[in-house]
């Protein structure tokens, strides 16, 4: 099963891909909610590089590593990825009125509900939106 979220971020597709693709950008946005953190993150942006985003509970009780591989880079306008555990995941950029449409579309898994996958991702990538917008 398939899973899409998406969200407009009210700025330009430059400024939006740069942000999803800069470690040390991601390490401020990427976060479900305020009790988690991102202390690392890393992004070789290219078919065949890898990526590594270190999330973990403030409190210190949980924490895992968020990877894969890139599988196809169209830049400002696709990235498309395979997780460590090989789901598939594809992230469309594009140009809309007001700003840049984000839309994340993955697999889902087995672990949680598809709607408890839904809401996490949704509330990273609204996120994400959130830091984007106040750097304009």
């Amino acid at each position: 099963m398939n899973i899409t979220i998406e969200t407009l971020v009210q700025a330009p597709v430059a400024q939006v891909w740069a942000a999803w693709n800069d470690p040390r950008a991601i390490e401020r946005w990427n976060t479900a909610s305020p009790d988690w953190h991102t202390p690392r993150a890393s992004v070789d942006l290219r078919e065949g590089g890898r990526f590594n985003t270190r999330m973990e509970a403030r409190d210190g009780s949980a924490g895992f590593d968020f990877e894969g591989t890139y599988t196809r880079i169209d830049p400002q306008r696709l990235i498309e990825y395979t997780m460590s555990d090989q789901r598939r995941v594809r992230v469309e950029f594009a140009e809309s009125a007001g700003g840049t449409t984000v839309r994340e579309t993955f697999d889902a898994e087995n672990t949680h509900t598809a709607e408890q996958q839904r809401e996490g991702w949704q509330a990273i990538l609204d996120s994400f939106a959130r830091y984007v917008e106040t750097r304009t």
